[in-house]
């Protein structure tokens, strides 16, 4: 490996584990409402959320796409209060943590800034290199189903994000997507990879295409998964795409509703961070419960097949742990208030689409002979809710590009 790469391994203190119980045990609930509609009035049944937690549990996602999970206010206290005591009673951090520490990770600082990655290296010395990116409100947890059904066939370096868990505390402002695009690049040329390709969803896809189009000399392909809704929020912020549907065809209407809801009700958490980071940031980090209520809104409402709930709180304890719910807010604040998308991939480039309608294929048009997959289950998190079919849809793609 190249300069100032730094072995580490996730040691969280017991004063901190402490710490976290007794602010969950002591958390100030809100009383909504004394009386008026049947959802605050009706019993458990009504105010539940999309699964119980009895033991080890799932959480499956809501019922339909673009439903909130808990209703339309939020996430219900019923579904946080079950949520925040299986994490003071019945979640293992320890054992998280192990499994994390399972493989080598490493610290190295790019830009000035603190990057954090996990680098698991294939019994195959020709494997190909594949950095993995994830988006939010996630971190390489999301990865951890893939990391074993893709090191036989790659050299995997999965990074986490400037400003998300243990690549903190931010430098400072500025790390957009490109700027993050630019610390990859060096990151693989700092580990010595020649040929390489890139994978990622959300701010992940973002950042891979950016890599992608900065790094084309030695990028083999990028490869990025996406959902119906994602697809259809994203589309929001692009100048004229409204304009461009045509609200009598059916699945433009379609889309057009999606885009019109995410306005209207999906796009808050979002708002709040383009504008004001700093604010929500001291919530985010005094209040494990404000925390946990933030990052499980979405799992809740993104999700289509079960998710484990001891997976969805590891990354809300990574999050917890190294204080990173303001400092990933102000990575979006950041990217919100740049102008540097990137320039465009000429290299190959594949699609794997999940939870898949005919939306997605009109919002992305893509060139002839363009590796796509699509999937009819599956969301926003599929390394998470279908790790199988990413790790083969990832094979089929950079197999002939190797």
């Amino acid at each position: 490996m190249g300069e100032d790469i730094r072995p580490f391994r996730i040691a969280v203190a017991d004063s901190d584990l402490e710490n976290l119980q007794l602010r969950l045990a002591g958390a100030r609930w809100p009383a909504e409402f004394s009386a008026g509609p049947a959802e605050f009035s009706a019993g458990p049944a009504a105010l539940a959320g999309p699964a119980e937690l009895a033991g080890p549990a799932e959480l499956a996602g809501p019922a339909g796409p673009g439903e909130p999970a808990g209703g339309d206010r939020g996430i219900t206290a019923d579904r946080l209060r079950e949520l925040a005591e299986y994490w003071r009673t019945k979640f293992d951090w320890r054992a998280a943590e192990a499994r994390l520490n399972r493989y080598p990770q490493f610290t190295t600082e790019i830009d000035g800034q603190r990057i954090h990655f996990l680098h698991v290296r294939s019994a195959r010395p020709d494997a190909t290199p594949l950095i993995l990116t994830h988006g939010f409100p996630s971190s390489a947890a999301e990865f951890l189903g893939l990391i074993e059904e893709l090191s036989p066939d790659f050299h995997l370096v999965v990074p986490s994000l400037p400003g998300y868990a243990f690549s903190t505390p931010l430098s400072g402002p500025g790390w957009t997507l490109s700027r993050t695009a630019a610390a990859w690049i060096e990151l693989m040329r700092r580990l010595g990879y020649q040929r390489y390709g890139v994978h990622g969803g959300d701010i992940g896809a973002g950042v891979s295409g950016a890599v992608a189009a900065a790094d084309g000399e030695h990028v083999i392909g990028v490869h990025v998964v996406t959902d119906p809704l994602t697809a259809a929020n994203t589309a929001t912020f692009l100048p004229g795409m409204a304009d461009r549907l045509n609200p009598d065809d059916p699945v433009d209407r379609l889309i057009l509703e999606r885009m019109d809801a995410f306005r209207r009700d999906g796009s808050g958490y979002l708002a709040i961070q383009n504008s004001r980071p700093r604010t929500i940031g001291y919530g985010l980090t005094d209040s494990p419960l404000f925390q946990l209520a933030w990052i499980a809104e979405k799992f809740d409402e993104w999700t289509r097949l079960p998710i484990d709930v001891d997976q969805l709180l590891t990354t809300v304890s990574l999050y917890w742990f190294t204080a990173s719910g303001v400092t990933a807010a102000h990575t979006l604040y950041d990217q919100a208030h740049s102008s540097d998308w990137g320039g465009a991939a000429t290299v190959p480039q594949g699609f794997a689409v999940f939870g898949a309608d005919e939306t997605v294929r009109r919002l992305l048009p893509v060139p002839e002979g363009t590796h796509w997959t699509e999937h009819a289950h599956g969301g926003h998190f599929p390394a998470m809710e279908a790790p199988a079919d990413v790790a083969a849809d990832l094979r089929a793609f950079f197999g002939p590009l190797a």
